[in-house]
C-alpha cells in the first residue's frame, strides 16, 4: 500500500521534500493501521477511512501527546492517502483540525544575536557561507536553496535576481542582495575545483560531485549556529523567518513581502505582524510603577 501511494506522490506536482513529508507521514499511520481495532476498511470503504482518521487523532494527540500542528500535518497527509485512493475527502466534524494556540510571530534573529549570526556565517567557508546567505537574505527554504542550478542564476550584472523554485513547481524572482553576491561569488570561484562541477547542474554540491542534500544543509545551518553561540535557537526555519521579519519591520507591504516568500496566501504573511514573545517580554518591562 506503501509503495503504490509512493507511486501516486511521484506523479503528482509537488517538491521532492513535500513527497518525503507525506510518505513519512502516510507510513506512520499504515503502521498504526496495522495493529488498530477498526471497524471495516479505512482503505477502501469512506466511512471506515473518516472513523479509522478519528481514531488516529485521538492516538495522536490523547495517547502520545503530540503538539496540534504535529497531529494537523499528521491529518492532512491521512487525507491526501483517502482522496488519492478514490475516496474522496475525510467528514470534516469527525476529523477537525485541532485548533493551535494564540498565533505569535515566528522566532526570528534580531539585535545582537542576528550580529553574532553574521560575523560566524561571513567567516564560514564559501559554501557555507553562500548556503547560509540564501536562507537568511533570500529567505528560500532549505529545499529550495538545495533545489538552485546554475541556471537559476543571474545572468548580468546590472539586474541580478534569483529565480527560485518553490512548492507546487511555482517559481518566483528574488533580488540578490549585496552579502548573497559577495557569498555566491565566492562559492563559484571555488565550485570549479569540486568533484561535479561540469556534470551537477546544481548550485551547491556534496563533496562526490552531486546535489547538497537538504539534510546536509541542514548540518551546515547547525555548524555555524554553533560557532555563534546559538545552537538552540537557529535552524533554516529561523533564517527564513528573519528574512520575512526584517521586511515587515521596515515597512515593506504583504503583498511584496508575500511575493519574496513565495506565500500562496497572504494569511501565511501576516504571522509576521504579530507580536513575538520577546515583544510581549519587552511591553511589560517598559511598564512602570508609581510608589
Amino acid at each position: 500500500m506503501l509503495d503504490q501511494y509512493a507511486g501516486e506522490l511521484a506523479r503528482a506536482d509537488l517538491t521532492a521534500q513535500a513527497r518525503r513529508t507525506y510518505l513519512s507521514r502516510v507510513r506512520m499511520y499504515l503502521a498504526w493501521l496495522a495493529d488498530a481495532a477498526v471497524d471495516g476498511d479505512p482503505l477502501t470503504d469512506p466511512a471506515a477511512a473518516t472513523w479509522a482518521a478519528r481514531d488516529y487523532k485521538t492516538y495522536l494527540y490523547g495517547t502520545l501527546k503530540r503538539a496540534p500542528a504535529t497531529v494537523n500535518g499528521a491529518l492532512a497527509a491521512v487525507s491526501d492517502l483517502a482522496i488519492r485512493r478514490g475516496l474522496g475527502r475525510l467528514d470534516g466534524d469527525q476529523v477537525a483540525r485541532i485548533d493551535l494556540p494564540a498565533r505569535r510571530a515566528p522566532r526570528a534573529l534580531v539585535g545582537h544575536d542576528d550580529l553574532r549570526w553574521q560575523r560566524a556565517a561571513q567567516s564560514a567557508p564559501p559554501r557555507e557561507r553562500a548556503v547560509a546567505a540564501m536562507m537568511r537574505l533570500a529567505g528560500t527554504r532549505i529545499a529550495e536553496t538545495v533545489g538552485l542550478d546554475l541556471n537559476d542564476l543571474p545572468t548580468t550584472q546590472r539586474r541580478r535576481r534569483l529565480r527560485i523554485r518553490g512548492k507546487g513547481r511555482k517559481q518566483r524572482s528574488v533580488p540578490v542582495h549585496t552579502e548573497v553576491g559577495t557569498a555566491l561569488d565566492a562559492w563559484l570561484a571555488e565550485r570549479h575545483s569540486w568533484p561535479g562541477s561540469d556534470t551537477t547542474p546544481a548550485v551547491f554540491l556534496n563533496r562526490f560531485g552531486g546535489r547538497l542534500s537538504a539534510r546536509a544543509a541542514d548540518t551546515i545551518i547547525a555548524r555555524i549556529a554553533r560557532a555563534a553561540g546559538l545552537a538552540d535557537q537557529v535552524t533554516p526555519h529561523v533564517l527564513r523567518h528573519s528574512f520575512g521579519t526584517d521586511l515587515v519591520r521596515a515597512g515593506t507591504d504583504l503583498v511584496t513581502v508575500a511575493e519574496l516568500l513565495g506565500h500562496a496566501s497572504l494569511d501565511s504573511t501576516r504571522v509576521y505582524t504579530l507580536p513575538t514573545e520577546d515583544d510581549l517580554d519587552a511591553a511589560v518591562a517598559r511598564l512602570t510603577v508609581d510608589r
